[in-house]
């Protein structure tokens, strides 16, 4: 792939027009200078070249962060083609736009000079002063109005050279480093790559954005993605953009490594861990800065961790020193191995043999005499793995009962360090409504159809024929006669009373008289 630079001084619009050419905000914008500090790489494609576009730090701002911004750039600058010189005509030539020109004359590269923020025809007018620059003519591009920016990339094809490299068909691993503010995130991305990749220093939320850095290891292609310290609350906007730039990272990543601070260790990094863990993430804690803690301490903080990150207890953990590059090789060694086990897939005869020596091991819950009822088990996802129950009744399935079978998951079938899913579908003649009607909402097919439209008719109504009563309707109407009203005993049972003895004819008279 060929790559691209975008230089120029701060805050003349290089963020946006990165953003606008690879078709999605991969880099923080704002409207104070000094946003971006680390080279931030993006891959757009452009009639069929793959081109590698490196947004980088504003140069010559005059800060405490230009000599390291500048490093970062001439890194940019090594492998470029060609190099894309941004500036602002509105507000006129500085000195800084001078010096970057007279930087970029002794780098002999290729150089695209383009006035920025030309939003219509009327600012054409400012371009008369880029020419004294000496790179040609200038380009007036809007990288908010995306106005120019087709002129732009014939230009930039113009110094490519024919796009014949294959593309990989491995996709690489993506691993992110996550963590509180200053606790050596990029010195450990720099001590891994074994390079000055990112920028590195004492005082805390040096990382402003998420930077994505490819690098191959034993044939492995791997991304590894340094993210801004996350803060329990972010004190400005850039913070808080670089929070969500930071959790977009986690989603995006196969592995993550949580990043602690051995000496400093607090809530903060169980909340970060379960982020992680909504995210289906296997998660690797890395306790950093070990080297700093004294030897007759170390069962101490141990424990410590212990106590602090049980929530996570089922994530490997690794102890490194960035500085010594102590336990380095041991994090990437434990972040293929996770890796693995996240994309596997159990067969399903596999599944329901170990259900049977679960359901041996561990007595099923019951709710009023009914058991919980498990007919078999598959496995339905991977990356993270999920699997689903099949049951009688899902409501009886109790919270204990689920970490059982969580457990038996991570250690019978190998998946320790993996945060694994467990669904219940339930099945048979106490299954849910709303099942019943995704039952109903599926196609079914041409069988099956006609046989529910023949089901769903209604049958044919018969005359009734004329019959008599039947012996027992007779004996049950004449006893309905002689029975008069049912008195109730004390013990609650009904009792009949006797029929009336036919009276004599005497007796009848007597009653008339």
């Amino acid at each position: 792939m060929h790559k691209v630079a975008i230089v120029g001084r701060p805050n003349v619009g290089k963020s946006s027009l990165f953003n606008r050419l690879v078709g999605r905000r991969e880099a923080v914008v704002a409207d104070f200078p000094g946003v971006t500090r680390d080279a931030k790489e993006g891959v757009m494609l452009y009639q069929n070249h793959r081109i590698v576009l490196i947004d980088t730090g504003g140069l010559w701002s005059g800060d405490e962060w230009e000599q390291a911004i500048r490093e970062k750039a001439e890194w940019a600058m090594e492998g470029a083609q060609a190099v894309i010189f941004v500036l602002d005509p509105r507000e006129g030539l500085s000195a800084a736009d001078y010096e970057v020109a007279d930087w970029l004359r002794k780098l002999g590269k290729p150089v695209i000079v383009i006035a920025n923020k030309i939003d219509s025809l009327k600012h054409d007018a400012y371009l008369a002063e880029l020419w004294g620059l000496g790179f040609g003519a200038p380009l007036p591009v809007s990288a908010e109005h995306a106005r120019g920016l087709d002129d732009l990339m014939d230009k930039v094809l113009e110094y490519l050279p024919e796009d014949d490299e294959d593309v990989p068909d491995i996709a690489p691993i993506r691993i992110s480093f996550i963590g509180r503010p200053n606790v050596g995130k990029s010195s450990l991305l720099n001590a891994l790559t074994q390079s000055e990749r990112v920028i590195v220093a004492d005082q805390p939320g040096t990382t402003r954005d998420s930077v994505d850095v490819e690098w191959d290891y034993a044939g492995q292609r791997f991304v590894l993605v340094d993210t801004a310290g996350i803060r329990k609350r972010p004190e400005t906007a850039i913070e808080d953009f670089a929070m969500q730039r930071s959790q977009t990272a986690i989603e995006r990543s196969d592995v993550i490594w949580l990043v602690v601070n051995a000496t400093e260790i607090g809530d903060h990094e169980l909340k970060l861990a379960n982020i992680a863990y909504e995210s289906g993430k296997p998660v690797i804690v890395v306790v950093n800065k070990w080297d700093l803690v004294p030897d007759d301490e170390l069962k101490m903080v141990e424990k410590d961790l212990n106590q602090k990150l049980f929530h996570i207890q089922y994530a490997p953990r690794v102890y490194t020193s960035a500085i010594n590059e102590y336990g380095i090789h041991e994090m990437l060694a434990e972040a293929m191995k996770l890796y693995e086990k996240w994309k596997a897939r159990v067969p399903t005869a596999e599944l329901n043999r170990w259900l049977g020596v679960w359901l041996m091991k561990q007595r099923v819950p019951n709710f009023q005499g009914r058991n919980l009822k498990m007919y078999f088990m598959t496995q339905v996802e991977t990356s993270p793995p999920t699997f689903a129950i099949f049951c009688n009744r899902d409501d009886y399935v109790t919270r204990a009962y689920e970490g059982f079978l969580m457990n038996r998951i991570r250690e019978d079938l190998d998946l320790a360090g993996i945060p694994v899913r467990l669904k219940w579908k339930q099945k048979g003649p106490y299954k849910k409504k709303d099942d019943e009607d995704e039952e109903e909402a599926t196609p079914k097919t041409k069988k099956q159809q006609a046989g529910a439209e023949a089901a769903a008719e209604p049958p044919a109504v018969q005359a009734p024929t004329k019959k008599g009563p039947s012996t027992k309707d007779k004996a049950k109407e004449k006893s309905e006669k002689f029975i008069e009203r049912q008195p109730r005993t004390k013990r609650g049972k009904v009792v009949a009373a006797r029929p009336e003895r036919p009276r004599s004819a005497r007796s009848r008279a007597n009653d008339e008289k």
